[in-house]
This record gives C-alpha cells, structure tokens and sequence, in this order.
C-alpha cells in the first residue's frame, strides 16, 4: 500500500483503516523505532515513544492535510515525541549533570546492543551528550541521511539554522570522541 492509499483510507473513514495502519507500521516501525532509539538510548523507552506515535497516528491521520510528505509528518511526531520524553525526564530528575550522564552510561552499556569497546557505543554516548535539538538535527541527518529541507520540515526550523545546529552537533560529538 501507497502512502497516498494509506491517508486516503483514512480521510474515508472506511473498514480498512485498520488495514492502513498495519501497512503504515511494516512501512516505517523500523526506521521510527531507530530514530527514536538513537534520541533516547534505551530501548523500552524507544518501544514505548513508538507506541505512542502510533496512537496519535491512529488518531490524527485522518486529518493529514499532506503540506509534506507522510513520512515527514511520521518523522515530525516521532521527534516531537521524543523531546517530550527527554524534557519530561529531566524534570523528573533532580541528579546532577555527572549523575544524569553515569544514568546514560549505564543504560547503554546495560543494553545488549551495544559494546561498550566498540566506537558505536562511544558514539551513542556523545550523541546522548548533545541537547535534544541538537540530537534531533544530528541523528536525521547522519543517520537517516535525510536532505535539510525534510529536517526543516520535521523540526520547523529553517534551513540555515539547521546547517548550523549540525555544524555544532558535529564538533561536539567530535570533541567528545576525541577526549575518550
């Protein structure tokens, strides 16, 4: 199923909505899960953000208006998930920024996905060092390899300031992996 056929089976309201939906999750669960999984280090975090873009896909893509593309949207609202997430955890935490970062560093090196002598689980620890904007920006475009205009449109930020943000993202995730 097309994304096109996707949002037109929900803008109808018809029986096959729940069709739609699982042919939209096989499409883009992957690339979410990572996406999000890359913006909160954890993997139970990730699966619950993830359900949770799902319900607010489930109920909000009937009014998809498509100013952008699907997966832009998807990649928008996963995003917008996550920061919610990390900005609710850290209110939530009152530890100091040496605690917050020892509290990464023992989720990932818990995570049996990752190696902690590898250079993948060094380079998930300064990309968990960057602010969330930052991480955002950094892990669309290194990662999903997505053109500046797409991030513009998921993030809302022009495209000037999102060369910049990864410009600054990129030195710090250098400077982070040179002082290891």
């Amino acid at each position: 199923m097309t994304d096109e056929e996707i949002i037109k089976h929900f803008q109808n309201d018809d029986s096959s909505k729940e069709l739609a939906l699982n042919a939209l999750i096989k499409a883009y669960q992957k690339k979410l899960y990572w996406h999000i999984r890359r913006m909160v280090a954890d993997h139970e975090d990730a699966d619950d953000i993830l359900q949770q873009v799902f319900i607010k896909v489930w109920r909000k893509l009937g009014n998809f208006r498509g100013d952008s593309g699907l997966y832009t949207w998807l990649y928008r609202v996963a995003t917008n998930e996550s920061i919610t997430f990390l900005n609710k955890e850290k209110k939530r935490r009152t530890a100091s920024l040496t605690d917050e970062e020892g509290n990464l560093s023992n989720k990932l090196k818990a995570d049996r996905h990752f190696d902690a002598d590898k250079a993948e689980w060094k380079l998930q620890m300064a990309i968990q060092s960057l602010p969330d904007k930052q991480k955002a920006v950094f892990t669309l475009r290194y990662y999903d390899e997505l053109p500046y205009d797409d991030i513009s449109r998921i993030l809302d930020t022009s495209v000037g300031a999102l060369k910049a943000s990864y410009h600054h993202a990129a030195k710090k995730v250098a400077a982070f992996l040179k002082k290891d």
